[in-house]
């Protein structure tokens, strides 16, 4: 069996953590053995224990890649979309690159579900169940259903048809999205599971779905045309139109952390960052990622949390209607996570001759490098402030310590390598400051050396 982990999406519901840049699965707040650690790093450790992260690739967009990689040191095969499609045109997308670059049987059975789940690890062990119910059922589609807890009217549910299965699967009747309360119970009476988002199929179902749409299945023609494919959810594309549909059940434990509230309650810990809780200020949270203490007084079931996006000081029940609030806000992240490391705006200004100015503070890990590029809309001076790098610039090294001033012009030529965590501060001025103004010409170390020495000989 293969597994695919779908990480997509961006959005707001744990601002001012979360933004366009960072889901909700690449926020550091979980607590375990060695300090604390984000989602899909929790659920990556999870796989491996089970023995799935050999036969599991990642589907992302090309935004969250930087972040994966960091976050789980380059050992994931990534399936990247060209744009945002949906679910549906994403999974295609990775059931071709498993059919014709991976080579997989059509028999084989492949498993998708969100890289993001909070789970105990036998769930993933439910998850290989998968595998045999597919070949038993001969299904079309098989899914995971978790039995509910309480009668929510957060989740969808899946009503399984009233039979004695004794090979541990029931057929699937319909799907109820997101009910009132009320029907929750009644549904939950009936038998209903929620719906957890863990499906499984053979391979050779969406293939067969590919060629009746008229779709290509070789992964290389796929991607040419997948920017025309519809938004479209694999639900309504699928599990929808699907009649031949069975259910397992799941009787453990299973949580969406997609609120402040019910994130903060798996934490293990009330503080991140720098600050103070008074010690009559009970159930709040405090997350602090800035450089500045933040004190939280006499304030009871509350989530105080600062980034470099913003503040947000919450009761925890009303928590969930930030995206209500945050939903037409236009700004810039000003934290990102990248395969190098990390940087944070510190400061950004627009003036009214139409230049503007930003300051950022970067990080980079000890052996990883920025790629040779230029820009052609701003001029960059770097101050180094910790560490040691080599620096490459229009076909030279040299070395770099704290101290060194960097001037980097328009149509300059420039890459820096970390020798040590290297950090430096790039004050970046310009008519037009933005992430796309770079041209990257290598972003290979040992092609940028190799093109200096070259040019020195």
């Amino acid at each position: 069996m293969r597994l695919v982990l779908l990480s997509g999406g961006s959005g707001k519901r744990l601002w001012p953590l979360s933004n366009d840049a960072r889901s909700k699965q690449f926020l550091k707040v979980l607590e375990n053995d060695q300090g604390i650690e984000s989602m899909v790093q929790r659920v990556w450790g999870q796989i491996e224990s089970v023995g799935l992260s050999q036969s599991t690739v990642i589907a992302t967009s090309k935004t969250q890649v930087d972040m994966i990689q960091n976050q789980l040191n380059n050992l994931a095969e990534l399936i990247i979309e060209p744009s945002r499609r949906d679910t549906f045109p994403a999974i295609a997308l990775t059931a071709s690159y498993v059919y014709s670059v991976q080579g997989a049987n059509l028999n084989e059975v492949i498993a998708v579900l969100p890289v993001d789940p909070y789970v105990h690890e036998e769930f993933f062990s439910r998850v290989k169940d998968l595998e045999k119910v597919v070949n038993e059922s001969n299904a079309d589609l098989a899914l995971i259903g978790v039995q509910p807890t309480y009668p929510s009217s957060k989740y969808g549910y899946i009503v399984p048809k009233e039979e004695d299965n004794t090979m541990g699967f029931s057929k699937v009747s319909r799907f109820t999205e997101k009910p009132s309360e009320i029907m929750a119970k009644e549904l939950i009476e009936a038998g209903a599971l929620w719906n957890c988002g863990v499906f499984s199929f053979k391979l050779k179902y969406i293939i067969n779905i590919l060629e009746e749409k008229g779709l290509p299945v070789q992964y290389d023609e796929l991607l040419k045309v997948y920017d025309q494919l519809p938004k479209i959810s694999f639900d309504y594309e699928v599990v929808e139109k699907t009649n031949n549909i069975v259910v397992i059940p799941y009787d453990g434990y299973w949580k969406d952390l997609g609120t402040w509230n019910t994130l903060t309650e798996e934490m293990g810990t009330n503080q991140i960052g720098k600050g103070v809780i008074s010690e009559d200020s009970a159930n709040t949270h405090l997350i602090n990622e800035l450089d500045i203490p933040v004190t939280v007084l006499g304030v009871s079931n509350v989530v105080v949390a600062a980034s470099p996006d913003g503040i947000l000081v919450s009761d925890k029940e009303a928590s969930p209607r930030i995206k209500e609030l945050v939903g037409d806000f236009d700004y810039r992240p000003m934290y990102e996570e990248r395969r190098w490391g990390w940087y944070r705006v510190l400061d950004h200004t627009k003036y009214e001759q139409g230049n503007e100015v930003l300051t950022k503070r970067i990080g980079i890990s000890a052996g990883k490098s920025l790629s040779y590029q230029f820009h052609n809309q701003r001029n960059e001076v770097w101050t180094i402030v910790k560490g040691e790098g080599v620096f490459a610039f229009n076909g030279k090294l040299k070395v770099v310590r704290p101290g060194d001033v960097l001037q980097i012009n328009v149509g300059d030529l420039h890459a820096i390598k970390a020798v040590s965590d290297l950090e430096f501060i790039e004050v970046q001025s310009g008519s037009e400051l933005i992430e796309e103004d770079i041209v990257r010409i290598y972003m290979q170390w040992d092609e940028i050396e190799k093109e200096c020495y070259a040019l020195n000989k």
